[in-house]
């Protein structure tokens, strides 16, 4: 005896398969169904401003650590310190004009990206 394809014991809805999500599908081939309910609205939001904060605090990072990096290179704190004093060598190596022009290049290319980073933010759009 066999079974008809009509029949109730072959069909298995699509939300009682394990591991199976409604517009499982869809998701992975980069197309998106509509959100299942408010809880997706949500966390879409919390994740977008998530975002944002991110890149606000990767800008100030940038911006402050290549400030640091220009200005600090020809302070006295930059060869007069405490780490610097037990080795000579390292001392004149530091306070040579070269590494104080490649630490101030390295700042101002932070600088660079922190605000190309800014300039260039853009919050994703979804479906």
């Amino acid at each position: 005896m066999t079974a008809s394809p009509d029949s109730s014991i072959n069909k298995v809805p699509s939300e009682s398969l394990p591991g199976k999500l409604p517009n499982e599908e869809l998701r992975g081939s980069g197309l998106q169904g509509p959100p299942r309910n408010g809880a997706d609205l949500h966390r879409t939001g919390f994740q977008l401003w998530l975002h944002r904060v991110l890149v606000l605090l990767f800008v100030f990072f940038c911006a402050t650590v290549g400030v640091l990096l220009v200005i600090l290179p020809w302070r006295p704190e930059w060869t007069d310190n405490y780490f610097l004093l037990a080795s000579p060598g390292l001392r004149t190596f530091v306070s040579n004009g070269f590494v104080r022009g490649l630490c101030s290049g390295l700042g101002l290319l932070d600088i660079w990206i922190g605000f190309w980073e800014a300039v260039h933010f853009h919050d994703e759009t979804r479906p």
